[in-house]
């Protein structure tokens, strides 16, 4: 009997690539202390191998806008993730090793305290990508890491299961915006209004198999 030999290839609803949603409203929430928290030198707070520095203070975010613009999710913040406290929960119960969180201190406009959030970090960097078996341009000029995927105008991802083992959520070394979560993350994430369509998470859900 002849062995069967499984071609890898990017499959619809495998695996997903976490965006901010453009359908809803941009925020209007500042980081008011990043000066303080940046590590001298550093361009941005989140150093390139990831996780947080120590921090003299409390990171400090304000709500500049009257009515509110606070989303679950949102991007931008220093190289971080800004969540709330429910979708940290959601993150930490299906995956709990693949962030790290930093509580902030949030001010309304209005100069109350806001509800919990916190700075996150996907600190799970894997180099998954299977690029023989993706449709992705591959940029290799320049780059840190010696190459760059280049998502703009489309891509069509598949990923080494042999590399993913376990893993619901990762980071590539070779596009530090590009975050992958896999089916059972993602079905969590919408069974609690995360990523859906229509929402106003902040969050959206791209397939990796027909970016």
């Amino acid at each position: 009997m002849s062995e069967t030999t499984i071609v890898n290839q990017p499959r619809v609803g495998e695996y997903y690539i976490i965006n901010p949603d453009f359908d809803v409203a941009p925020h209007e929430v500042e980081f008011s202390n990043k000066e303080a928290l940046r590590p001298p030198g550093g361009g941005i707070i989140r150093p390139r191998t990831g996780g947080f520095p120590k921090f003299s203070e409390t990171p400090v975010m304000t709500d500049l806008a009257p009515e509110g613009s606070l989303h679950d999710f949102q991007v931008a913040f220093e190289g971080y993730w800004l969540v709330s406290e429910r979708l940290k929960r959601v993150f930490e119960a299906v995956d709990p090793s693949g962030f790290l969180f930093v509580q902030c201190e949030l001010i309304r406009f209005d100069g109350s305290t806001g509800p919990l959030h916190y700075l996150c970090d996907v600190c799970r960097i894997l180099d998954a990508v299977d690029e023989n078996a993706s449709e992705v341009k591959v940029l290799t000029e320049g780059f840190p890491n010696g190459r760059f995927y280049d998502l703009a105008g489309g891509a069509r991802l598949a990923f080494r299961k042999d590399v993913v083992k376990d893993a619901h959520i990762f980071r590539s070394p070779f596009n530090g915006a590009m975050i992958v979560c896999d089916r059972i993350m993602r079905d969590a994430l919408v069974e609690h209004g995360f990523g859906v369509y229509g929402g106003d998470s902040g969050m959206a859900l791209d397939d990796a198999a027909d970016y």
